[in-house]
């Protein structure tokens, strides 16, 4: 059993991009007390994200260009490393993720169960693809989870979830900064924990899909997913002494 973290102080990051229609569902689920605070990086949207956020009295920080989903990313993990936070929560603010789990994921954190932990949205074909998932993502999904199990030696459920959170430890031990700016962030800092000695598992989650969700398109999805071979492959490299700057220790 890992250290557990006795009443830790949670911050809950949303990294937004016009968000402004699901902003405020999606707040609404996070149970009331589960959270310190509540941080959302706007990417520069073009529609009234900043504005609703603040009518909301959300802490909002906005980036001075469109930087993208992981330099996004990096603006908020560093500001709740800054305040203090001991667990972080990333949560895409578009509704798709059930964040009423918020406190589940942070406990099981907090009492040392894991460093890192996923949502989940493949419980079953039939669920998947009922909730609205295509069934080009559901198979991309599954053949690439399956090859990162197999390279970092892993038996994760689903390595593709915008419903993920970390311990501090975690965020102060893996190089993030390094990392792409795009949406192959996420593949990166998982392959840097992992490579780290974190632990990482994943929890079920509720698959929902529907027409104000982000969602990835076609063509960005297969760059998406020649990222994540390529991240595996520098991960396997690196375990037979070749270095890259993926897998430095942090300066900061």
């Amino acid at each position: 059993m890992k250290e557990q973290i006795d009443n830790p102080k949670v911050a809950v990051v949303m990294p937004a991009y016009n968000a402004e229609q699901t902003l405020e569902d999606t707040l609404n689920d996070i149970p009331e007390g589960s959270y310190d605070m509540l941080i959302v990086g706007d990417d520069c949207s073009k529609d009234g994200t900043v504005e609703l956020a603040e009518k909301l009295g959300l802490d909002v920080l906005v980036t001075p260009q469109n930087l993208g989903y992981g330099g996004n990313q990096k603006m908020l993990y560093l500001a709740a490393l800054e305040r203090g936070a001991d667990i972080v929560v990333m949560l895409h603010p578009d509704n798709q993720y059930d964040a009423r789990l918020v406190p589940h994921f942070v406990g099981f954190l907090a009492d040392g169960t894991t460093d890192v932990i996923l949502g989940s949205r493949i419980r079953s074909r039939r669920e998947c693809l009922k909730g609205g998932m295509p069934v080009w993502k559901y198979l991309s999904n599954r053949v690439l989870t399956i090859f990162l199990n197999l390279t970092f030696g892993m038996n994760i459920g689903e390595y593709h979830s915008g419903f993920r959170a970390y311990t501090r430890k975690v965020l102060e031990n893996v190089s993030f900064e390094n990392n792409t700016n795009d949406f192959g962030f996420d593949a990166q800092f998982l392959a840097q924990s992992i490579y780290a000695g974190f632990t990482v598992a994943t929890a079920p989650m509720p698959v929902r899909y529907f027409k104000e969700a982000s969602s990835i398109a076609f063509w960005p999805s297969v760059r998406y997913g020649l990222v994540n071979l390529k991240v595996a492959s520098q991960f396997l490299l690196r375990k037979v002494g070749i270095k890259f700057r993926l897998f430095d220790k942090p300066q900061r």
